[in-house]
């Protein structure tokens, strides 16, 4: 019995060598543990209208051109909807591989926005496990069509619109990932006393790979009941990702005319049951200017 004994404690002595031995072998064969971050949870920085999970990568700068055509239900008069057309052109750039900034203009209520966006936490596995990706968004925009009654005291600050959200999602397989972003939209001037300055939603988004280049992205934004006017509705959007060497094509179909987040979370007007749809497009050209290592 002692013997065994013995033979017990010289054994657990020699684990920790044992297992030294084992790291420093596995180091010298180049096989150190390494974290393996998740990426192309979608294929760009947009879902369709929302925001994705997705960061422009440190260095480059992506040129957007993003296009509604009018309402489908125009029928054979208005072309069904391609006699009309809403745009916005922007870009956004890389900072770091976590912190993104953009700016845009659209035609829409001749809008401008600026935003941002900075990962927390990036989904992972191996060394450093993360279950989740989470990324902070906020943006400001500022409408400058002439405002509506020109005989009341109008300030500059009414023309000014504030978006606050936290996106969080997760790459589920190469084909599958699915994203939740609570919102909080700010406007300084509602069209009517009924309505809120603070207006939050829950938006979600998802996208299927159906091919190496080809995807089917969709997105719904819920807004909370009794915030927004009763001839608003929720924004849903369906599309497809098509990947052409150095584009991304995005086309889609969607209820809601503005593509910036205070037009289609809280003045979305199209009814899909009515026909209410545009047909849309989103093209993205991305240019590297450098290349950075850090995060």
């Amino acid at each position: 019995m002692k013997q065994v004994l013995l033979a017990f404690i010289c054994a657990l002595a020699f684990l920790p060598v044992t297992n030294a031995q084992e790291d420093d072998l596995l180091s010298l064969l180049g096989e150190e543990e390494t974290t393996d971050y998740a990426n192309a949870a979608f294929k760009t920085n947009r879902v369709i209208n929302l925001h994705s999970l997705e960061n422009t990568a440190a260095g480059v700068f992506d040129f957007k051109i993003s296009h509604r055509f009018g309402f489908i239900s125009g029928g054979v008069q208005e072309l069904f909807g391609l006699d009309a057309s809403t745009i916005r052109i922007g870009g956004d750039y890389g900072i770091t591989n976590r912190l993104m900034v953009g700016f845009g203009r659209s035609s829409y209520e001749k809008t401008y926005d600026v935003f941002g966006k900075y990962k927390l936490l990036r989904q992972s596995s191996g060394k450093k496990n993360m279950p989740i990706t989470a990324a902070v968004f906020a943006s400001a925009a500022i409408k400058t069509i002439p405002f509506s009654d020109p005989e009341r005291d109008n300030y500059f600050s009414s023309r000014l619109y504030y978006t606050w959200q936290l996106i969080l999602g997760r790459k589920f397989s190469e084909g599958f990932s699915l994203q939740v972003s609570p919102t909080l939209v700010h406007r300084n001037l509602t069209a009517t006393v009924a309505e809120k300055n603070d207006v939050y939603a829950v938006a979600g988004a998802g996208r299927i790979k159906l091919s190496k280049r080809v995807a089917l992205n969709a997105e719904y934004i819920y807004v909370l009941p009794d915030q927004i006017a009763s001839r608003y509705r929720n924004s849903l959007s369906l599309g497809f990702d098509i990947e052409t060497g150095g584009h991304v094509f995005q086309l889609h179909f969607t209820n809601s005319t503005s593509m910036i987040e205070k037009g289609f979370v809280t003045e979305t007007s199209g009814n899909w049951l009515d026909g209410d749809i545009h047909f849309g497009f989103n093209v993205s050209r991305v240019f590297t200017f450098k290349n950075f290592e850090h995060e």
